[in-house]
């Protein structure tokens, strides 16, 4: 149930997040539908590491013979991914302040000499 949900709102912040992205015309409203959909894709993955009544993956002399565990590859990838997009937002809003002090606008379509 709890598995079902979150991929349900991954799935809803993956696709606002591409809407956002492909329908805006200004270059931070851009940033921030990437962004959006970055945490779609971080709440898909994590859900799919998801065991209902698992534990943690440690194993020890406590752990109970034939216990489920939550497989931890996909918390280490979100995390690794997390850092990633940070750095990645940064780096686009960056690029965003460099573009706005040129032109003085960040509207996408002022920028002409970018096109084919």
């Amino acid at each position: 149930m709890i598995s079902t949900i979150a991929v349900s709102t991954g799935s809803l912040l993956v696709l606002i997040g591409l809407w956002g992205a492909l329908t805006n015309r200004d270059i931070i409203r851009m940033i921030v539908g990437f962004s959006i959909f970055d945490v779609g894709i971080h709440i898909i993955m994590i859900s799919i590491g998801y065991i209902s009544g698992g534990t943690a993956p440690i194993i020890s002399s406590l752990s109970e013979v034939g216990a489920s565990f939550v497989d931890p590859v996909p918390q280490a990838l979100v995390l690794t991914a997390i850092v990633i997009g940070l750095g990645i937002t940064a780096f686009m809003l960056t690029y965003a302040v460099n573009m706005y002090n040129k032109k003085g606008t960040l509207e996408i379509d002022k920028f002409e000499e970018l096109k084919w």
